[in-house]
């Protein structure tokens, strides 16, 4: 059956309809009744791009005004299901319409020519790392100077425009530059389809002089797209279901992780599916954290080597067989190379390949067909989890802190993890938050979201923005690095001018922390800010906004209470204070694991 897009629901990292062309078919249909016809004078590109990006879910788009963007951006505001939202900087933007498409599906910035897009370039990349679909729009060249030897302001100075093109190459999976109206049309809905298709950042320059031009291509209001779904082979299918079955039910303590890859798989859904059908323990990447329900009752954990949640490695790693549900190996995930897995006794699901042990391989498979096909063949086998139900200590609590003691790391995680609900979501920013929020236990609803694979120093910024808009009924929450902060500080602005209620709480202890775990030297060291007053400059009584310092656990107590409480609808910002060799016991265990991975020596010639 075909997939419609243009719903919340289907919009949801698009690209996981594997095995059909790179190209995939893309039509559009028609009911028992006709597209409106648009008014004439309204039948420009620009009405028709809005149309689109509110067609496939996007009602916040996050721009930065440029000359080459301006008439363009007056056609987006027309359109009356969107709002244009004014960043700070481009790479804000980008961060922020990643953030988005983390909860809607999909996103959107608009930036002006090579000055706006090499700096949101950045941030494309992470989305592109995380298989985020992403529309990037940059305001284009007048279509005039196209091909002509004329030299133009926001470029390096050279008459060739292809400069932007060629770095997007990279990080995109489709890009269009639309300096004619005859292929507009065309270029526009290839771009939003691929990028819906194939879960990617897609990048569309759109010539300035073009976005308010009427043309007849687009007379009549656009067709919600049908993107052809990818199916599995179904004899690929079978083989893939019946060779995993016999691996798995010959075993006698198999374990279940789930990784990233289960967004853009879709698989989400049908893992949970294959962990009731199996009552095998079931444990999660940290990268994946978030995508697996972590009040299932076989829930162990995160799995991460040697700084996994305790009992979990011991589990994960002395199982007999483990199937991984859409994992990333990298040296981050993998601590440094360190993981103690082995290969023949591994079933690797990736979204569109199924790996069984030294053995087969089966392409053309999509995840959530195999995993909810495999729940139908697995026999009952909870050995692991009972292994771990019997080895299993309950975590100890932070030592009770003397009055006015200068609070600890592990203190305000304590008090952070009973602000928790169906009704929040956690942003963790890199650094020592990675570990820190790795450890909160979500309850049922809550979301979670960081950038592993990428991580970018910063992005919680931007993102917290984006995805505080995307779901205005849930109360973000943000753990900051003071160093992170400092690089992308200036959309606190633009989370007040939203009238966001996100609770930012800024850890400062005086540096980049990871780095100094990683390797230490002084340009770890960074210059303290008065974060607070910062704020409070930004805010200048324009919107709600609350910060407080807080230095010892009474001050976080009180702070917290306020949030939650009589400033419960406002921005509250509230600055930690805590010292500069306070770390997770897990950042000091993975900082020397990954230093020791980047200073290995070079391999003999």
């Amino acid at each position: 059956m075909d997939t419609k897009i243009g719903s919340l629901d289907n919009c949801k990292p698009a690209s996981n309809d594997v095995c059909s062309p790179v190209n995939g078919t893309v039509s559009t249909i028609q009911g028992s009744v006709s597209p409106a016809v648009v008014n004439c004078s309204e039948a420009t590109l620009g009405r028709h791009l809005a149309r689109r990006l509110v067609q496939i879910g996007v009602n916040d788009v996050f721009s930065v005004p440029g000359d080459f963007n301006l008439t363009l951006l007056d056609h987006l505001i027309a359109e009356p299901g969107l709002n244009l939202i004014g960043c700070c900087n481009e790479l804000n933007a980008g961060y922020a319409a990643d953030g988005y498409a983390r909860s809607r599906g999909v996103g959107a910035c608009v930036v002006t020519f090579t000055v706006g897009g090499l700096s949101v370039l950045n941030a494309i990349a992470g989305a592109y790392s995380e298989s985020l679909p992403l529309i990037c729009i940059v305001g284009g060249p007048n279509s005039n100077d196209y091909g002509t030897n004329r030299i133009l302001h926001h470029t390096v100075g050279l008459p060739d425009f292809s400069q932007e093109l060629r770095c997007f190459q990279t990080v995109t999976c489709y890009q269009a530059v639309v300096n004619n109206l005859e292929d507009a049309h065309d270029m526009i809905d290839t771009a939003i389809s691929t990028a819906l298709k194939e879960s990617k950042p897609v990048y569309i320059s759109i010539g300035c002089n073009l976005a308010a031009i009427p043309h007849p291509t687009f007379a009549r209001e656009p067709v919600p797209f049908v993107l052809s779904p990818k199916l599995s082979n179904k004899m690929g299918l079978e083989a893939a279901v019946e060779a995993a079955a016999e691996f798995l039910n010959k075993a006698v303590k198999p374990v279940l992780v789930g990784g990233p890859k289960l967004r853009v798989a879709k698989a989400c859904e049908a893992f949970v599916e294959l962990v009731d059908a199996g009552g095998y323990a079931v444990a999660v990447m940290p990268s994946g954290k978030g995508l697996v329900p972590e009040h299932h009752p076989h829930f162990i954990g995160t799995y991460w080597g040697a700084v996994s949640t305790a009992f979990c490695a011991e589990i994960v790693e002395s199982a007999d067989a483990y199937l991984f549900a859409g994992p990333i190996y990298n040296d981050y995930s993998s601590v440094g190379y360190s993981l103690l897995l082995k290969k023949e006794k591994a079933i690797i699901v990736q979204p569109d390949r199924v790996i069984i042990g030294n053995g087969p391989a089966f392409g053309c498979v999509l995840m959530k067909d195999f995993l909810r096909e495999l729940a139908k063949r697995l026999k009952h086998n909870n050995t692991a989890f009972e292994n771990y139900h019997r080895i299993f200590v309950p975590e100890g609590q932070p030592l009770k802190a003397a009055p006015k003691e200068p609070l600890r790391v592990n203190v305000l995680f304590q008090h952070i993890q009973k602000m928790l609900s169906s009704d929040s979501a956690v942003i963790a920013e890199t650094g020592d938050s990675w570990f820190n929020c790795q450890k909160l236990k979500l309850p049922a609803g809550c979301g979670y979201e960081f950038q592993m694979q990428y991580g970018s120093i910063g992005w919680s910024v931007g993102a917290t923005l984006g995805y505080a808009q995307a779901v205005p009924e849930k109360r973000v929450i943000a753990c900051i690095g003071d160093g992170s902060f400092q690089v992308t500080a200036q959309d606190v602005s633009t989370m007040l001018r939203c009238g966001q209620k996100t609770i930012i709480f800024l850890i400062n202890n005086g540096g980049y922390t990871i780095e100094v775990e990683i390797h230490d030297g002084p340009y770890n060291v960074i210059k303290n800010w008065n974060y607070t007053a910062l704020v409070d400059a930004i805010h200048n009584d324009e919107g709600k906004c609350w910060t407080t310092k807080v230095f010892c656990e009474e001050e976080l107590i009180e702070a917290i209470e306020t949030a939650t409480g009589a400033k419960k609808d406002c921005l509250c910002f509230i600055e930690v204070i805590v010292h500069k060799d306070d770390t997770s016991k897990e950042l000091l265990e993975w900082g020397s694991r990954v230093s020791a991975a980047n200073s290995r020596p070079p391999n003999p010639q």
